[in-house]
């Protein structure tokens, strides 16, 4: 089953809610439903997706699955569970985790094409970020720049670095803050979040991120 986008309502928030692969198991699970599996998910490869079902029957009785003798259980440690919100354009994307808030706004919203000069949109979508940052009560902030693979590497490295010099630059006047120090980086084409053999892969990667700490409940 293919998952669809149902265009938002209107006064619904710009950002729509988009399920991470648990919540689903775990809903789908309770329903008796089988699990739904976007066809253009790059992050899981075919034949590799999560499973509610053990995959065999456990024998707790089994003298392999004792501890040997003197050994002890590792540490217990809390799972990171990551919150993944996306607007339906997939201009602005927002990952949540325990401890992290990451903002990625595609290259295109924020300057025209092969600049680093800011549009007239950009910075609204930067000041929203400002915002979360000051909610969040952080202090150190990353910024870092992205590019597809189309020219030169060291273009897109140098392309990349002043796209975010110039995202830091807003915040930094949003924010006025002495306090907060800043982490910019530009990366050109490293790191691809999506495949850059089509349009919409490349896309997605020309990109900045911004991401800082999570300080408050």
């Amino acid at each position: 089953m293919t998952a669809t986008r149902t265009p938002a309502a209107p006064g619904t928030p710009r950002l729509a809610l988009t399920l991470t692969t648990t919540s689903l198991l775990v809903v789908t699970h309770l329903l008796g439903a089988t699990p739904a599996h976007a066809d253009d998910d790059p992050g899981v490869p075919p034949g590799t997706e999560a499973n509610a079902a053990a995959p065999v029957k456990v024998d707790g009785n089994d003298p392999d699955l004792k501890l040997p003798e003197g050994a002890t259980l590792a540490t217990p440690k809390v799972l990171d569970i990551k919150s993944v919100v996306e607007d339906q354009s997939g201009d602005e994307r927002r990952e949540d985790t325990n401890s992290d808030v990451k903002f990625a706004l595609q290259a295109e919203v924020l300057f025209s094409k092969d600049s680093a000069k800011l549009s007239g949109e950009a910075r609204s979508r930067i000041s929203g970020i400002a915002d979360e940052i000051k909610n969040q009560n952080a202090t150190k902030i990353r910024v870092f720049g992205f590019t597809d693979d189309l020219g030169s590497a060291a273009h897109g490295d140098v392309l990349s670095r002043q796209r975010a010099n110039a995202v830091q630059d807003v915040l930094s006047q949003e924010l006025n803050s002495p306090d907060i120090t800043f982490e910019v980086r530009g990366y050109g084409e490293q790191y691809p979040i999506a495949d850059n053999s089509t349009e919409s892969g490349r896309k997605k990667n020309r990109r900045v991120e911004v991401s800082f700490p999570r300080t408050t409940n």
